[in-house]
């Protein structure tokens, strides 16, 4: 295997990004953030690819947060106004293909921030969870950005305020996970899932999530009305067009992506 902080592989129709510091439990450091990055940057460049996968290398750790060796993972550069981790959890939210958390191991700190970054996630029922920031003197600010749209607020505060790991069952019922499955079964729910979306309209994906990113601000009015315009265009792309005559004579679609 590569000694690459961060590895790329393109199977089939997915794209995985797979965090390579097994030794270090996949901790984050500046190298491993711009591999995430270029990952999503690659993978949105592919027209053949439908779907990116986001996991860690490895059996012990999905990603347990920043590295915490001095100048890694709490280096920033204060003349600059974006931090890299920042930018990293902006870029996944600007993607436009569906994303996928396989989380084979420890999900600590700004590897949740890395959960929540997905539109998706699968989890060995082994994983241990956690925000253990206030135990080092800091706080879970980045990850909060996206894990109050997700999780209860009182088990937010919770997890913030005392820094206690949680199961993985726990997670999912905070509606941080999709599935959670014996580590044994991990590759095969995430390949099912893969499979779910990979046979369906990456246009109609696509259109569809950057519709739901547009909304996440918008009223109802404001949403209904922009959404009213959106239906008409998607139905303008060849797509759906191939989509309704696929279901009128009875065949499997063939989409284009166009």
């Amino acid at each position: 295997m590569s000694d690459a902080p961060v590895l790329h592989d393109k199977r089939g129709h997915a794209f995985w990004i797979t965090i390579n510091r097994p030794d270090k439990r996949n901790a984050l450091n500046a190298s491993v953030i711009a591999g995430i990055v270029e990952g999503f940057r690659r993978a949105h460049e592919d027209n053949d690819v439908r779907v990116i996968v986001l996991t860690g290398a490895g059996v012990k750790a999905f990603c347990a947060g920043a590295d915490l060796q001095p100048g890694a993972g709490f280096a920033f550069d204060l003349s600059q106004p974006n931090l890299a981790y920042a930018d990293m959890l902006r870029t996944a939210q600007n993607a436009t293909k569906p994303t996928i958390a396989r989380i084979n191991g420890v999900c600590m700190a700004g590897g949740i921030g890395l959960l929540c970054m997905t539109d998706m996630a699968v989890a060995a029922d082994n994983v241990v969870f956690g925000l253990p920031e206030v135990k080092v003197g800091v706080f879970p600010m980045q990850v909060l950005s996206l894990l109050q749209a997700i999780a209860p607020p009182r088990l937010v505060r919770e997890w913030c305020f005392t820094g206690e790991p949680f199961t993985a069952s726990e997670a999912k019922d905070a509606g941080l996970l999709n599935h959670v499955v014996p580590a044994a079964e991990l590759d095969g729910k995430v390949e099912w899932l893969i499979g779910r979306l990979t046979d369906k309209s990456p246009t109609a994906i696509r259109r569809g999530k950057y519709a739901m990113r547009a909304m996440a601000s918008m009223s109802f009015d404001q949403g209904i009305a922009y959404t009213e315009s959106q239906i008409a265009l998607l139905a303008m792309t060849q797509d759906a067009k191939e989509g309704l005559a696929a279901f009128a004579e009875k065949r499997k679609p063939v989409w284009t992506g166009k």
